[in-house]
């Protein structure tokens, strides 16, 4: 069992440097991408869980000092805008990884795209939101912004089962929830529920509800998909899903 605020803080020591004294966050590619009806993405690398499901390849989960190249803020920004304007996307995000580890180069992207004329999507764990609501009110500066707080499971032994880490995890995970809330940043919650049964889900929509309505109703259920390499490591965990979709075979109202 590890401590996901100490391994989110761990991982930042690999994933950012200064250089020509300019902050640089770790990407791993750039792309354009079907999801949210087209969305152009920076993959960046790091995340301080460890989930048995994680879509991304083993070496940028377990070695994520040896893949990837360093990239300003400035040079995140004009990736993506140029990806949106050659594909005539709305939407920008961060994905692949955890994107608020490294706060200030995060800060700083946001500042830029701030004057665009886009919807920019942060994809997050939620773990130092949560346990920092200091991070929820700078995010509350950018109009432009909405969080999505990937969950990992149902309930603490969910998360634990799924990610290896303290329990305690998904309880900022919740916490990051109400901080975006009270700080009146557009936000909400999506739930791996492959691994889980019916009844920790009406549960979870009742904990959700306490923190504030609007998250039970905006719950996106996420499901597993099954990429060769994830059904690999599922096996390996001996893990056993009870949803998955083949990646060829994705409902096209899931995407």
């Amino acid at each position: 069992m590890y401590d996901p605020v100490i391994r989110h803080k761990a991982i930042e020591n690999f994933v950012q440097k200064i250089e020509n004294l300019s902050l640089k966050r770790k990407y791993w590619r750039f792309r354009a991408d079907k999801w949210y009806g087209g969305i152009a993405t920076a993959d960046c690398v790091g995340c301080g869980l460890l989930c048995k499901f994680c879509w991304v390849h083993d070496d940028l989960m377990y070695k994520p000092f040896k893949l990837g190249e360093f990239y300003s803020h400035e040079e995140v920004s004009k990736r993506l805008l140029a990806i949106a304007k050659k594909h005539h996307f709305m939407q920008l995000r961060i994905s692949g990884g955890e994107p608020t580890i490294g706060k200030e180069h995060l800060i700083k992207l946001l500042e830029i795209l701030d004057s665009e004329n886009y919807t920019f999507i942060l994809e997050t764990n939620g773990i130092l939101i949560g346990d920092d609501r200091a991070y929820a009110k700078e995010l509350s500066k950018f109009k432009m912004l909405h969080v999505r707080v990937s969950l990992k499971g149902c309930n603490e032994n969910d998360f634990f089962r799924l990610t290896g880490a303290n329990p305690k995890g998904f309880i900022l995970q919740l916490k990051s929830l109400e901080n975006l809330k009270n700080e009146n940043v557009d936000c909400h919650p999506s739930v791996m529920v492959s691994f889980s049964s019916r009844e920790s889900l009406n549960s979870l929509i009742e904990r959700l509800n306490e923190i504030d309505k609007s998250l039970a109703k905006s719950l996106e259920i996420e499901e597993l998909i099954l990429y060769p390499h994830v059904v690999k490591r599922i096996k390996r965990f001996g893990l056993k899903y009870k949803t998955g979709y083949l990646p060829n075979r994705i409902p096209q109202e899931l995407i």
